[in-house]
């Protein structure tokens, strides 16, 4: 695969600041495809100065004129949806069918739908004797993660830009290609030198750095709970906002009335979907008790489809994670009705798609981000109870609700503890805002609500 062995700053590709590289792996069948910069404190340090410098020309520009670039992006990226594909299939090891319609797809709906919102977006409004102006928090330090990596990339970079922001982005280790090309892109639409920076890294180098750096407005973070933590204490420190989208334990709760059959096929759908690495993944699938033990069953067969279809996951380490997780759930006295630790294949970062029944509230299969296809299956006696088990974890990212009546479904997901809520199977939305309760993060993407998440308000008396 192609890659760059410097950085993008200012508009320009740069020779790193250090020699150390990183080795990016297939890992379908862990041979080393390419290898990047590692980069160091003082390529961030270039970056935030070539953002810094970039950012009154950019704010100042007029909201139409960064529309009309953004949407030159968004033109690049569909000229380039195969090369995209390719690139990620060939570093995440996604099947080359779900790249182009979601991981290529989805980031050009999403920087399309920015295109349109910053040419509309009201950044001034009138309150009483006052004029209250919308304007850019300044330079955003993105962190993006590797599961969906150049959707990450976009649901930040694109509204940052749209704001009059300039970015400053380090992506994941694991899938730095893409982002590359993502830069090329940037370079290729004519968006001006500065606005948009990469340095790409390991977490605790380039990432901390980048967190720390006092030339950064806002940290804008994509991944565990754990390092969002990290993240948000030191912002804390330095009175500066942070955007955090961070783990799911998401509920999928089948009421009583609804098809059983349509209910768990797609739920078992969601959670293979990119080999289980989705934050917001229905991985806890809630079935009366009059109705579990056929959910289990159609669950299992539903999982079975699945061995040869999905794609590995990122890399040796998040393979034994959910490896170790499955053997857990086992120790702990689910019962696994489908999949388990061993695979058919050889070779390649590989886990089955692993469904466990007789699953308890207070398990750690129930409890924790597992980030790999792996469903479990809880019972429960009557809606109250079902409640108490959608909302008892740290958690609260997404979710879903199935039921005969479309306002029973509604009337349980307005008691959910959760960001957002798919009723009955309901299609995403590129423009809703996505986005976490508790521990699942702070702040929005997407949409509006998104847009917002880089603009900070003053007024002005009459």
């Amino acid at each position: 695969m192609k890659a760059h062995d410097g950085m993008y700053i200012g508009g320009e590709w740069r020779p790193a600041a250090g020699p150390d590289t990183i080795a990016v792996v297939n890992p379908v069948d862990e041979q080393v495809i390419a290898h990047v910069p590692a980069g160091t404190a003082e390529d961030v340090d270039a970056a935030v100065r070539a953002a810094r410098a970039a950012l009154p020309g950019w704010a100042a520009t007029p909201p139409a004129e960064r529309a009309a670039l953004i949407g030159a992006l968004r033109d690049v990226l569909v000229a380039r949806k195969d090369e995209i594909a390719e690139t990620v299939t060939a570093e995440l090891g996604s099947p080359l069918p779900f790249s182009q319609a979601v991981h290529a797809g989805v980031p050009i709906a999403v920087a399309g739908s920015y295109a349109e919102l910053a040419a509309s977006y009201a950044f001034e409004e009138k309150i009483g004797n006052s004029t209250v102006l919308l304007e850019p928090v300044g330079v955003v330090g993105a962190i993006t993660p590797w599961n969906y990596p150049l959707h990450q990339i976009v649901a930040k970079a694109a509204p940052a830009l749209a704001a009059g922001c300039t970015v400053v982005l380090k992506p994941a280790e694991d899938t730095p290609l893409v982002a590359q090309l993502f830069a090329e892109a940037v370079q290729e639409a004519g968006l001006p030198a500065g606005v948009f920076n990469l340095v790409t890294g390991l977490g605790p180098v380039a990432g901390q750095a980048l967190a720390e750096h006092e030339g950064v407005d806002l940290v804008s973070f994509t991944g565990s709970t754990a390092v969002g933590k990290q993240i948000g204490a030191t912002a804390g420190a330095a009175i500066k906002p942070v955007a955090l989208e961070l783990g799911g334990k998401s509920a999928n709760v089948i009421l009583p009335s609804a098809d059983l059959a349509k209910a768990v096929n797609v739920g078992v759908a969601n959670v293979m979907s990119n080999s289980g690495q989705t934050c917001s993944a229905w991985t806890r699938m809630l079935v009366h008790a009059d109705r579990y033990d056929e959910a289990v069953e159609l669950a299992a067969a539903a999982a079975a489809k699945y061995a040869d279809r999905i794609g590995p996951v990122v890399n040796a380490k998040q393979r034994d994670r959910v490896r170790g997780y499955i053997e857990k759930g086992v120790a702990e006295g689910a019962r696994l009705v489908a999949g388990g630790t061993e695979t058919p294949y050889e070779q390649g970062y590989f886990v089955s798609p692993t469904v466990f029944a007789d699953v308890t509230p207070e398990m750690t299969i129930a409890q924790e981000e597992i980030f790999g296809p792996v469903l479990s299956i809880l019972k429960y006696a009557d809606e109250d109870e079902a409640l108490a088990v959608a909302n008892g974890t740290v958690y609260g990212l997404a979710g879903a609700v199935w039921a005969g009546d479309e306002a029973e479904a509604v009337a349980f997901a307005r008691r959910m503890d959760t960001g957002q809520v798919d009723i009955n199977g309901g299609r995403f939305n590129p423009q809703a805002p996505f986005g976490g309760y508790k521990q699942s993060g702070v702040g929005r993407e997407l949409g509006p609500h998104g847009l917002g998440e880089y603009l900070q308000t003053k007024s002005l008396q009459f």
